[in-house]
Formats: C-alpha cells, sequence, structure tokens
C-alpha cells in the first residue's frame, strides 16, 4: 500500500432533534398540515445487528431455526431486477459465488437514469477433484472475503463474471477469490415496492453489483477501513469517500423503508388502511413522499378538504365524474341543513376537493410532473425581506449582499449558494421561492384532462369545467407547494452532503500531515495581556519545560534572553507558534530576532499552526489525565507543538469538528458530520497504523472495530503481561471476538526489535525461575512459564498483511526465494521484481490462487522498509525565518504558501501576511495540479503546499485574489 485512498461511509447514527431551517414550516395555499416540507437532512441510525453466535455443526435436513433465519440474509431473485444472477450449489449445501461478466470494462458508471445493463447469466465451473482437495488441506482463506472461524454464513452472494474465477469463503474455502461480486437483490427486513439494491445504484451511481456487495459486508459489521483495504475486489476498489456515501443513502432508505412499515402497521391498526393507500406508501422512496402521503392520517390532524368532503358522502360523486359521468346528479346531494351539502357550489367544492386529493397521490401523475419539471427551466430565487431591511442588523444583512436580488437555475445553483440561502433565511433576512414556469401547469392540466383523467363517458359541460377546476386545484393547492419542498429538501441535502464531505476531506488532508520526527520543539501559544506560554518536548514528546513570557508589553528584549537560554539548553531550533491571539505580532517577535542571528550557533526556525481546538483539549478530562500536574493554559501550547511533531496523534484528542477545517459545519445536520468526521478519523489512523506497544489507548479506540471499552482492556492486558509478542495474542484480550480480531489485526503493528528483546529477557527470566521449578518451588506454573516462552514474534506483524493472508504471503516468499526476515529490504524488492516480471501480477496471483488486490498488498507489505508511513508521502509544515507584511504584497507577485481551507468556490492560502488568500474554483484547473498524486476531484487538501501568483489586493477590506502556478 503505497498510499491512502483520496475518493471516500458514513456509520450514520440516530438522529436528535435539531433546528430546522425556516422554509420547513412553509405552508401551502390550502392551510393544510400534511403539506409541511421536512429536510431529507438527518441521518437514521443503522439498526445493530444480532451478535454472531459459534455457529454449530448443520445437520443435512434440519430446518433452520428462527435465530438462524434472523442471522443469515437469505438472498431472494426479483423477477423484474434484470441484474440478478444464478447460485449454483455444491457439497455439504455450501454455495459457490460468481462475478459478473465485464462486458463493457473501462466504461464510466451508468447514469442515475439510465437502466443497468443485463449481464448475461452464466454457469459455475467447479474445481476439479485433485485441484479441490489440495486447495482445501494446504491454502487458508485470502483477503477477498471476511473470515472468521466461529461464524459461518449458510448462504452467501453470487458473482457474475467468467467461472474461472471463484471466491474463497468459510462457507467455500476451496474456491478462488474473485475480483468481484454479482448484483442480487438483498431481502430486506421491510420490504417495498422498490429494490433496494437498485435504489442504491441509481442515487449513488455505483454499479448494482457493488451496492449488493457493499450491503451484504455492512450487514456482516465490516468497518470501512477494513472494506477499503481488503475487500477491494468486492467493491470494483472504491475509495473510503464513496463508501461512507452508499452508507448514508442506504440507511437513509432503510429508515424511509422503517417508517414507511410503522405507518402501515399505525395504520392499519386505526382501520384507516386501504389498498390504494398502501400501494402510495409503499412506493415511496423519500420521508418527503412518505409525509405527502401520509400526513392526512395522521392522528390529531384536522383533516384535509378532501377528507371533510368525504365524510359528506361526496366520494361516490367525485368517482362517478371519473368513470360514470352520464348517471351522475349532483343536486341528489344537496342538503339544505348540512353544512358544506348547502347548495350545489358547495357539493361542487367538495367534489373538486376529493379529486384534485386523487390527482395528487397519484404515482402517475407526479411521475409526470416531475419528469416535466426536469426538461424545464426551474429557478430558485431569493430577495431582501422587507422585515429584515427594516429591523435587521445592517452588518448582517451586508453579508448576504449577493442574495438580494438572486436567481438561479436549480440544476446550475452550487451546493454554498444554497447553504448561504439557507441561513439568510433562517435569519429572516431573505426570502426564498422555488420558480416554477406558467408553461409547467398549462401543459400538465391539459395531459391531466385529456389522457390521464380523461372521463371514460362523454362529460356535461358543466363537468368538463369541473374536472378542470379539480386539475387545476390540484396542481396550484398541493401539486406545486409539494414540488417546491422537493427542490429544496434535495438541494439542501445535497449541499449539506457536499459539505460534510468536505469537511471530511480537509480533516484527512490535515490528520495526514507529515510528522516532523528526531527534534525537540518549542510550542508558543500567544497572549497579549496574560503572556505567551512556552512549552519545550522532547524528539519523544515529552515535556522538557513549560514557562510563560510577556512579549508585547514592553518586556520583548528581556524575555528574549530567557528564551535563547531555554533554545540553547534544550538543543531545540524549531519554534511552533499557535495561529490564535497576537499571533501575527508573536510570528514578527521571533522573526526579527531569527534575522538578527540572536539565536545563534543555533540555526532556528518557525512554523505556524492551527491551534483550533487546543483550549479545549486543555481543559478536558484526557488532558487532565495526561497532564495532571500542569496548568491548563500551558498544557495548549504543549498541544500546539505536538501538533507539529505528530499531528494524527495530538489530533485525534480533539473532537473533529473543533478543528475548523469546514464551510456551514454549523448549518448542516450535527448528526451527519459527527458519524462522517468520526469515520474519517478512524480511517486515517488504521491507514496509518499503530504500534501496539507503545500507542496510546486515546490513538488505539480509533482503530477500526475497536472502542474506548476495548482500547481499555488492550492496555490492561499489556501493563499485567507485557507487550504483545504477534498479533494472536490479541484474541486473549477480553472483548476482542473474533470479528474484532479480523477488523483491527491487518491496522496494528509490532516492532520486531522491540519484540526481541522482549523475548529475550523473558528467556533469561524462564531460566531463572526453571531452576527454582526443579526444586519445586514453581512447579505449578511450569505450563504457564512455558507457554508464553512459546509465543514467537512473527515478521509478517510488522506490515499491512492481513493474518487470514500469511499462507498466501508465506507460499509468495518460497516462490521468490525470499526469507521473512528480510522484509523492507533491497534485496527483497529485488527478488520480487524478478518473478513478477517473469510472470506478471495477474499470472502470479493466479498461481497462488488470489487475487490480484491481494497480492499488490502483500507485495506492499514485504518490499515497503521498515517503520514505513504514508504521511511521509503528505506535506510537512512550511518552515520560515522571515515574514511578508500585507502591505508589501504587489499584484503580479509570485509567492509559496499553504492551504489552510478548502470550500467548494474556492482555496483558502495562508502566504504569510496574517490574512489567508482565496484562489477562486475557476482558477484551479487539472493541469496545475500535482501529477504524482491522486485525487478525486480538482481540490486542493489543507496543509499542500503550493505557488501562487497575487491578482488583486483590496487593502481597505483585507481581501486577496489569488491564481495558482502549480502543487509544489
Amino acid at each position: 500500500m503505497s498510499s491512502l485512498p483520496r475518493r471516500v461511509k458514513c456509520v450514520a447514527k440516530a438522529p436528535a432533534s435539531e433546528e430546522l431551517p425556516s422554509f420547513l414550516n412553509s405552508t401551502s395555499e390550502s392551510e393544510e398540515e400534511e403539506e409541511e416540507w421536512e429536510p431529507k437532512s438527518k441521518t437514521a441510525r443503522r439498526p445493530r445487528l444480532p451478535k454472531k453466535t459459534e455457529a454449530k455443526t448443520k445437520k443435512a435436513a434440519a430446518p433452520r431455526s428462527a435465530v438462524a433465519r434472523k442471522m443469515v440474509k437469505k438472498v431472494a431473485i426479483k423477477k423484474e431486477m434484470d441484474v440478478s444472477l444464478p447460485i449454483a450449489p455444491v457439497e455439504d449445501n455450501k454455495m459457490q459465488l460468481v462475478k459478473p461478466k465485464e462486458e463493457n470494462a473501462g466504461t464510466k458508471p451508468k447514469s442515475l437514469n439510465r437502466t443497468p445493463e443485463v449481464p448475461k447469466k452464466m454457469e459455475i465451473n467447479s474445481f476439479q477433484g485433485k485441484n479441490q482437495n489440495s486447495l482445501v488441506s494446504d491454502e487458508k482463506p485470502t483477503t477477498s472475503v471476511p473470515v472468521v472461524k466461529q461464524e459461518k454464513c449458510e448462504e452467501e452472494f453470487a458473482f457474475d463474471e467468467p467461472p474461472s474465477k471463484k471466491i474463497k469463503l468459510n462457507a467455500c474455502p476451496e474456491g478462488k477469490p474473485v475480483k468481484n461480486l454479482g448484483g442480487k437483490k438483498i431481502k430486506e427486513e421491510f420490504e417495498m415496492n422498490w429494490d433496494i439494491v437498485q435504489a442504491l445504484s441509481e442515487i449513488t451511481n455505483v454499479e448494482p453489483w457493488v451496492c449488493a456487495n457493499l450491503i451484504w459486508l455492512f450487514q456482516e459489521e465490516n468497518t470501512i477501513p477494513f472494506i477499503a483495504r481488503y475487500r477491494k475486489e468486492l467493491i470494483n476498489n472504491l475509495e473510503a469517500d464513496a463508501l461512507r456515501e452508499v452508507q448514508h443513502t442506504l440507511e437513509e432508505l432503510r429508515t424511509v423503508a422503517k417508517k414507511t412499515h410503522t405507518m402501515i402497521q399505525k395504520l392499519k391498526k386505526e382501520g384507516k388502511l386501504s389498498s390504494s393507500l398502501l400501494k402510495g406508501l409503499l412506493n415511496c422512496r423519500t420521508l418527503e413522499e412518505l409525509d405527502h402521503v401520509s400526513a392526512p392520517y395522521k392522528t390529531g390532524s384536522k383533516g384535509t378538504k378532501a377528507q371533510r368532503a368525504k365524510q359528506l358522502g361526496l366520494e361516490p360523486a367525485a368517482l362517478s365524474l371519473l368513470q360514470n359521468p352520464v348517471e351522475l346528479n349532483l343536486f341528489s346531494y344537496i342538503r339544505p341543513n348540512t353544512k358544506g351539502l348547502a347548495n350545489i357550489q358547495e357539493v361542487e367544492a367538495g367534489v373538486q376537493h376529493i379529486l384534485a386529493d386523487i390527482f395528487a397521490k397519484d404515482k402517475d401523475t407526479l411521475d409526470f410532473i416531475r419528469k416535466l419539471c426536469q426538461q424545464r427551466y426551474i429557478s430558485i430565487q431569493s430577495t431582501l425581506a422587507k422585515v429584515s431591511s427594516k429591523n435587521g442588523n445592517e452588518k448582517d444583512i451586508d453579508k448576504f449582499q449577493l442574495y438580494h436580488e438572486f436567481s438561479c437555475n436549480i440544476k446550475n445553483i452550487q451546493h454554498h449558494q444554497i447553504l448561504a440561502i439557507n441561513r439568510g433565511e433562517n435569519l429572516k433576512i431573505l426570502t426564498v421561492k422555488v420558480n416554477i414556469p406558467d408553461g409547467v401547469k398549462n401543459e400538465f392540466c391539459w395531459w391531466c384532462v385529456n389522457e390521464r383523467w380523461r372521463p371514460k363517458q362523454f362529460l356535461k359541460p358543466e363537468f368538463m369545467r369541473l374536472l378542470r377546476s379539480s386539475v387545476e386545484d390540484a396542481y396550484k393547492r398541493l401539486i406545486y407547494p409539494l414540488l417546491c419542498r422537493e427542490f429544496r429538501s434535495k438541494l439542501t441535502s445535497d449541499a449539506e452532503k457536499e459539505s460534510v464531505m468536505m469537511f471530511g476531506r480537509n480533516l484527512r488532508q490535515l490528520l495526514l500531515t507529515s510528522p516532523v520526527r528526531g527534534r525537540a520543539l518549542m510550542g508558543v501559544d500567544p497572549g497579549y495581556k496574560h503572556g505567551c506560554k512556552l512549552a519545550i518536548i522532547s524528539p519523544t514528546s515529552q515535556i522538557l519545560h513549560t514557562d510563560v513570557v510577556y512579549l508585547h508589553s514592553g518586556q520583548g528584549f528581556r524575555e528574549a534572553e530567557k528564551i535563547k537560554r531555554l533554545l540553547l539548553q534544550y538543543n531545540c531550533s524549531t519554534v511552533v507558534i499557535g495561529n490564535g491571539t497576537a499571533c501575527r505580532e508573536t510570528e514578527a517577535y521571533f522573526a526579527d530576532l531569527i534575522m538578527k542571528k540572536y539565536f545563534a550557533p543555533l540555526d532556528v526556525v518557525y512554523c505556524i499552526v492551527s491551534e483550533a481546538g487546543a483550549s479545549i483539549y486543555s481543559v478536558s478530562p484526557e488532558a487532565s489525565k495526561e497532564m495532571p500536574d500542569l496548568d491548563p493554559n500551558l498544557r495548549s501550547a504543549v498541544s500546539i507543538a505536538r501538533r507539529v511533531q505528530d499531528p494524527l496523534a495530538e489530533l485525534v484528542k480533539i473532537e473533529p469538528k473543533h478543528i475548523g477545517v469546514g464551510m456551514y459545519q454549523h448549518d448542516v445536520s450535527q448528526t451527519l458530520l459527527k458519524a462522517t468526521l468520526d469515520s474519517v478519523v478512524e480511517e486515517c489512523v488504521s491507514f496509518v497504523g499503530v504500534d501496539i506497544n507503545i500507542c496510546s489507548e486515546i490513538l488505539l479506540r480509533h482503530i477500526a472495530g475497536l472502542n474506548t471499552n476495548r482500547a481499555k482492556n488492550i492496555i490492561e492486558w499489556r501493563e499485567k503481561n507485557g507487550p504483545f509478542i504477534n498479533r494472536e495474542q490479541l484474541k486473549e484480550v477480553k472483548g476482542l471476538g473474533p470479528k474484532t480480531f479480523q477488523q483491527c489485526a491487518g491496522f496494528i503493528r509490532f516492532n520486531q526489535e522491540y519484540i526481541k528483546t522482549c523475548c529475550s529477557n523473558k528467556k533469561n527470566e524462564l531460566g531463572s525461575r526453571a531452576l527454582l521449578t526443579k526444586a519445586g518451588t514453581l512447579g505449578k506454573k511450569k505450563s504457564k512459564l512455558t507457554s508464553c516462552a512459546s509465543l514467537q514474534p512473527n515478521p509478517l506483524d510488522q506490515t499491512c498483511i492481513h493474518p487470514e493472508s500469511y499462507n498466501i504471503a508465506m507460499r509468495f516468499l518460497s516462490l521468490i526465494g525470499g526469507n521473512a526476515n528480510d522484509i523492507g529490504k533491497s534485496d527483497m524488492q529485488q527478488k520480487v521484481n524478478v518473478v513478477i516480471q517473469k510472470e506478471g501480477l495477474e499470472g502470479t496471483a493466479k498461481r497462488l490462487n488470489t487475487t490480484v488486490h491481494t497480492l499488490q498488498l502483500i507485495i506492499d507489505g514485504l518490499t515497503q522498509p521498515e517503520g514505513y508511513d504514508i504521511r511521509t508521502d503528505f506535506d510537512k509544515p512550511d518552515f520560515k525565518r522571515s515574514i511578508v507584511c500585507f502591505e508589501d504584497l504587489s499584484v503580479g507577485a509570485v509567492l509559496t504558501g499553504k492551504v489552510e481551507n478548502a470550500t467548494p468556490f474556492g482555496v483558502f492560502v495562508d502566504i504569510g501576511v496574517g490574512k489567508a488568500g482565496l484562489i477562486p474554483v475557476r482558477n484551479i484547473t487539472e493541469a496545475k495540479l500535482s501529477k504524482v498524486k491522486k485525487r478525486r476531484s480538482l481540490g486542493l487538501g489543507p496543509g499542500e503546499r503550493v505557488e501562487v501568483k497575487v491578482l488583486n489586493v483590496d487593502i481597505p477590506r483585507l481581501r486577496i485574489t489569488l491564481d495558482l502556478i502549480r502543487v509544489l
């Protein structure tokens, strides 16, 4: 594994009650409660699956128990789903898996509006006798599929590619791993009229077979880092960001299905459920559609105009107008003493309301109007609210000056514009509306009257007028408000997701900043009145000295002597300054001393680092536990220094949302934001890996598969029994079952030199105790000591190779003539190159009965040098010796800087003048980006060093516009 995948799940948690945008409360012209708009921004918690228990030996004819049926997700093939594939039975009631045929290899993913092509079904060739037996005897499961000894699955997925490759599962260990799983219909807990695999594929633009695989992998409680690294062939090599997006969408669909069935049960209990209502509910794909259909039947609702008309007995008249208008006589429904039936006008109004309700709830009618809107120019408009222009704060109003008279096509509007408009509306500064042209209404009404709802018999002129009025009423009072809510809900949901994704990408870039090891650092938390807090840390992050100096109160020269003495005493030549209050003055102070060579003979350099979250962390329980005797004000200086020495280890201590590299993070769903950011932290920590014998509990709890309790148990086991010798010992820790071990084992490292030293010490201890054992003193503990001494370090434990692939790795070593003790050495690279050049990667993988992805991972693990860190491919802090003033800037000047934050509209770059400059997104082109680094989109992330040219300097507003020249 040479680099971290750039393209990205999020385990969505149950939504908390949050303040909604103001446009949620907009009502239609009918005063109906059921037409309220609700956003789709909140996420639902993924239902926890029951814990897997050890599978017992299954009798041939024994039926499965209810528990087994609950644990094992059956695969039901829907007739209309063309991507379903056959599953061929094999011996011992196990299943073989086939992968999909790649008819159009290398093509782009299918568009959302296009039905996926139908792969041809094909038969499955079994392994022949002797090959099958040999594979069963000498090969352990590969990394293609999760394999846990105690957790067996009776049914597995089918693949849909040529039968020359098969997957190796716990249910079919003799099969070869395959590249991908076949698209299948998954049987969900709550069945709907739509297929969840197909719906997931259309929304996320991911192939159906990949969606089917991911549903299964998530049901098996696999984590995002584990899937992204060790199940590449099952997910078509998707990156972690894409996996998070699929998982979030899957949770949304499941939330809709769950709420739909809850509503069905409630309506059934109340006796309100009809066949047409049931069909309408089961067709819903979004929460907005569900609310639209179910709102009139909610308890406590005053009822719609249509319901009140139905209670008056006018429903037969409305249905008769459509089906048998010749026999309809509306005068027979007049009841002079009954409100709503007093005259012919009231009767016609009641019939009109019922017909309008029928039209607005009809699936074909809604599908037509939605399709019609896709073909027309629909715009969203914002204007300055009348109330805000009179009573509003001028400063707040000026912030939204761009949106006082704003109009844009909903297909072209940017995500940040939607979030800005929503914020302005919530502050009652802006008024927002969706504009649908009158041509849509005219064409829709004509289609309804002449095609969809054309009466079966001749209509009298008065009835035809009533039908037209009903259609117009349905559009104006029900359908138009519904469309407006749907458009705004979709725009807001997409904008929030993009904002959260952008925050996640920025956070990943920040966490993976290359560490600065092997040097002492002085951290400076700037301040005026209360002074600047100093902390000097050793190359191993130990606190050497803390102090407070007053640089900006007339004592700067005297304090310079103290700083020089400390730097010389601890041989520290690097100063790290936080970017908070008084940062600019503190930077100028140190730059002036450095230019005068005041710290000679030391060659001192400094850098600016974000101190976001440092003050919050300094008063947290974690900081109190880690630095109990240190003043909270000084803890922030220690944190600032450690952010340069090891950014990942320090930043994981802070809640991700406090790091501050997002856009509108306070306006989006906090549940979705927290779930995504926590997942990004888990991904980064896992991909970097941790040394199990020296890492902190805080870092360990972010490893895939682990949590606070499991990390605590690992630390307690280490303190009680000494260092871990190999990965197998993790199974002895309380709370680490087979599934947890499978998820976390590949991300935990073991320093071989440290392990060898511990093993030699244990042998010496065993030798001394053996003498006492002969005298009968410790006879009872002999067996325990012997078992401890028998533990041997495994060189593969220092690599990214998963234990389930150790067997393949050892066979590969035998093939190339290598030794496990030579991992990471140049000789190993040469031996690997000889074999790969001769047989090729695919040929070697076929020879070892594994996949190309698994073999590539093994090669990376064997050839990467000892102590390899993926963060070395990322940017380091920008160290400086001098400072540039804002007034020194001139148009056309070429400078280097560091990206501070990235947003959809541009990138903010720190060029060392105290104010970040903006590179508009239009100036970031593919030609200017680094060719070495793989990018998911045309974007830059925090920490990257760039060369820029100054395009404009607005001194009064302190605004700098830049042009990107290249990425350094």
